[in-house]
């Protein structure tokens, strides 16, 4: 690394060479105090459901996904033999993302999307990527909103009931059968439910590295979890907090929606990668990392948002992205070379925390002790995907924390319409 880059990112307690090994033993001391009912940073989420044993057949379902960013809704059906089909697709913004929503806002908002989609089905899987205490009936309670989503009055509502007085309020016919899942949850399931041609599976994990970061695993039963079944269990990784922060890092949470929660989220998912980057450039210009025009130009920069960074560590040298035309503008030969690091280490940092919590859901699943039956690994989201080198990073590091030290054994996978088909497998699940 360039010495100047090191130095800064020591002065300012930013470890982009993490290692992996603690922050699996953390994770999985924070897991099992959670299962345990004791305070964690983690949620441990009961969901009450397991992946079903058979396919479904003749039947449709309303899916909805409220996402970090975007809502989706449509109709999925399954034809006889089992094959999904998606019709009636609408997207649209996420409600309280670019204003604060009151309750009644917010649910309204929601049956307005659904318009399209009027009983056309009484089934209705909602998946909803937020913190939520499940009940055994299939409806959850908001424990609080993420992604900096603006709508407090939504917190402690039981989310499927809501919904339902919303919609019977815009005129809907049915009685409804609404199911709430988290989108980890619906990927694993998307996993459990397509897997590859001559493939055996033990065990299944679900994560998402997008706007919001998370994971799913199947939590045997065990005698160390009073009562506790053999299930899907929900994690609420973003929220884990047993993890060291920069100075960049503190500084975003403490102007973040609500800082001091989902720090780790905060350190790695898309909706805070392009901030903490900005932090940490900006700052490095008014320390005059980069030659003196360069600075000043970086440290008086408006805002940095993560396509912005990702396409200068994808094409450093290409004048059309925001960093690639200052840089044309007033940068000297170095000053790429110090900017291309600064950002590949928060990126670095991303994969081994990305890693970590992967490789602690396959830990405690107590599955993939054998190569032939290794444990499934559904990934969705485009900071695992198109972010600069993650998903490679994330695998060489989970061959090493998983099969060479532990000998487990793990495949990671990807799927098209995977929280699609997952939330309407969810939604059919009584």
């Amino acid at each position: 690394m360039n010495r100047k880059v090191a130095a800064f990112l020591g002065r300012h307690n930013f470890n982009h060479h993490q290692d992996i090994d603690s922050v699996i033993e953390a994770l999985l001391f924070d897991m099992d105090e959670g299962l345990c009912g004791r305070p964690s940073g983690e949620d441990m989420i009961k969901t009450y459901i397991n992946p079903p044993s058979r396919t479904a057949a003749e039947k449709n379902v309303i899916v909805i996904d409220a996402g970090g960013t975007n809502f989706r809704s449509c109709l999925v059906t399954f034809d006889s033999n089992g094959n999904p089909s998606i019709d009636f697709l609408e997207k649209t913004k996420m409600p309280g993302i670019e204003r604060e929503f009151s309750k009644k806002e917010f649910f309204d908002k929601i049956a307005e999307n659904l318009e399209h989609l009027k009983d056309k089905s009484s089934d209705i899987g909602f998946c909803f990527s937020y913190a939520v205490e499940m009940q055994e009936d299939g409806d959850g309670i908001l424990i609080n909103f993420s992604k900096e989503v603006k709508a407090p009055e939504v917190e402690g509502c039981r989310i499927g009931k809501e919904l339902e007085k919303a919609l019977k309020s815009h005129g809907w016919k049915n009685k409804l059968h609404i199911s709430l899942l988290n989108d980890t949850v619906s990927a694993l399931l998307a996993g459990a439910a397509d897997p590859d041609e001559g493939m055996r599976y033990s065990s299944y994990v679900g994560f998402i590295l997008g706007t919001g970061m998370n994971a799913a695993y199947i939590q045997k039963a065990d005698p160390a979890y009073k009562d506790l079944k053999t299930q899907i269990i929900n994690c609420e990784a973003g929220k884990f907090d047993k993890v060291a922060r920069s100075d960049f890092d503190i500084s975003l949470d403490s102007k973040s929606e609500k800082p001091g929660v989902g720090i780790m989220e905060k350190l790695c998912s898309g909706a805070y990668m392009g901030p903490v980057s900005y932090e940490a450039v900006t700052l490095a210009g008014r320390e005059g990392l980069f030659s003196d025009a360069l600075s000043k130009k970086l440290s008086g920069l408006d805002s940095l948002t993560q396509i912005e960074m990702d396409s200068f560590l994808h094409a450093p040298y290409a004048t059309k992205s925001k960093l690639g035309a200052i840089m044309a503008e007033c940068a000297e030969k170095e000053d790429y070379d110090v900017l291309f690091q600064l950002l590949d280490a928060l990126v670095e940092r991303c994969a081994r925390m990305a890693a970590a919590i992967l490789a602690a859901c396959v830990i405690k699943s107590g599955a993939g002790r054998t190569a032939d039956e290794p444990v499934c690994i559904l990934c969705n989201g485009t900071s695992f995907f198109k972010t600069y080198k993650v998903k490679q990073r994330v695998l060489g590091y989970l061959e090493e924390a998983l099969v060479k030290e532990r000998g487990l054994h793990f495949d990671v996978i990807s799927r098209e319409n995977d929280i699609t088909l997952g939330t309407a497998i969810g939604g059919l699940i009584s």
